[in-house]
């Protein structure tokens, strides 16, 4: 079995309900025409494509029969959504309902809603290509890709842009956040990575020399290093929007990390290292992504990682001090991971990138500082993600990424379930894999 085959099982059960629609909410981007539009038999609906394409053509079908996007809107008819949205109090059924339909729908304004467009059809095309008006006529054309995108299309093949849609949702920004109080509701939790997700969707592209001529070659570890970056961006901000200030003595627990809270009272978690800046009992703000980030700077701009860790040991310190004081060493990381966004974009990261960022994680994952569930469940995905790198760097053999992806099973069975996580059998794993790097 694959390791990206391995990794979309182990992730099946985690994004069943987690499917938020991928929009920006960066205004509007013209009436949105709708899925249908897309699926006839000689643009995406093919069975196989038609002489000359440049494309399989089968994007549809990939989408509506494997992709959980499509069936985003479907979810909100189940018992568990009537469930959620009966404990929120919510006046609408979830299938009608604002906070939901902003996430598991494309629910642009009615007025920006085409024919043939349907709530129904869940997380679609446009929710993140774009309003089809603008472009969709071009599109027909056969013009090239940069056609395209002048026309309006969303640049999704770029890794910055790809970020800012997708986490707007699967992260939150100041319109669409999964509260605490959303998950103490019945919702699940919300773990994401850009590059495996993409692939777990699955991808509905193919990355052959025609994409390639057209798009350029895309980087897996790129992706997931922007990825990173732009993510604790994001919680940077969401620690920064008022809303989420601590109401009397109730803080925003989604700010969290959930294992601080959520584990077996029968097993000893707390341990020094693996809560820097923490004393025993204090739960602490989710940093996976920017123990990950991290690593990535370290490779990309060393001073701007060691400041970066600096201010990370500063904001779990902050946690025991003010809300004021968590605000400012926030800021101070949303900075960080602003300036690290366009040196990471511009980094062309190669063999030797691949290969030192692989033992960094690994090195994070027997000995660091990053134990927590939360902490390995992003570093087997980095793995994942530099694996596949490799892969398409030549930087491997068939042989070795076979062992690699081999060795990755090993560690995702070790974070498939967060109340059977276990720190020693994770490290033992991850050495498992680290030999298998340099056989």
């Amino acid at each position: 079995m694959s390791g990206r085959l391995w990794r979309g099982i182990a992730c099946a059960a985690i994004i069943a309900l987690a499917v938020p629609a991928l929009a920006e909410t960066s205004g509007d981007d013209g009436a949105h025409v709708g899925v249908q539009s897309c699926a006839g038999n000689n643009c995406h609906g093919a069975v196989e494509p038609l002489p000359k394409s440049r494309v399989p053509q089968n994007e549809y079908l990939i989408w509506s029969r494997k992709d959980k996007h499509a069936k985003a809107y479907t979810v909100l008819l189940g018992d568990r959504a009537k469930r959620i949205a009966k404990n929120l109090g919510l006046a609408q059924p979830p299938e009608d309902a604002a906070l939901c339909l902003d996430c598991h729908a494309d629910n642009v304004p009615a007025d920006r809603r085409g024919p043939q467009f349907q709530l129904a059809d869940g997380v679609g095309c446009e929710t993140c290509h774009g309003g089809a008006e603008r472009w969709l006529g071009v599109h027909l054309t056969g013009v090239d890709h940069s056609t395209n995108l002048a026309a309006g299309m969303y640049p999704t093949d770029q890794p910055l842009a790809r970020a800012q849609r997708c986490l707007a949702c699967h992260v939150g920004d100041d319109k669409r956040f999964v509260a605490h109080r959303i998950m103490g509701a019945g919702h699940p939790p919300m773990p994401f990575e850009l590059d495996t997700y993409t692939a777990i969707e699955p991808a509905h592209f193919v990355v052959d020399q025609s994409y390639i001529d057209r798009k350029g070659q895309p980087s897996d570890v790129k992706i997931w290093a922007v990825g990173q970056a732009v993510d604790v961006k994001r919680r940077m901000e969401l620690i920064l929007d008022p809303k989420n200030a601590p109401q009397g003595v109730q803080a925003e627990l989604s700010l969290f990390d959930c294992q601080s809270c959520h584990h077996s009272m029968a097993e000893l978690q707390w341990q020094p290292g693996r809560s820097p800046g923490l004393a025993p009992g204090r739960i602490k703000l989710y940093d996976a992504t920017l123990a990950m980030l991290r690593v990535a700077a370290e490779r990309v701009a060393p001073d701007a990682a060691a400041a970066l860790r600096a201010h990370m040991l500063a904001l779990h310190a902050a946690t025991g001090k003010s809300w004021d004081d968590v605000r400012q060493e926030a800021t101070a990381v949303r900075d960080a991971a602003n300036t690290l966004i366009p040196a990471i974009a511009a980094h062309n990261f190669d063999r030797a990138d691949a290969v030192a960022l692989a033992e960094a994680v690994i090195a994070s994952g027997v000995e660091g500082d990053d134990l927590n569930y939360s902490g390995a469940q992003q570093q087997v995905m980095a793995l994942e993600s530099i694996v596949a790198a490799m892969k398409n760097l030549n930087s491997a053999d068939e042989t070795q990424i076979a062992a690699l992806n081999s060795a990755l099973e090993g560690l995702y069975a070790t974070v498939a379930d967060d109340q059977k996580y276990r720190p020693d059998a994770f490290a033992e794993a991850v050495k498992r894999f680290k030999a298998k790097l340099s056989p």
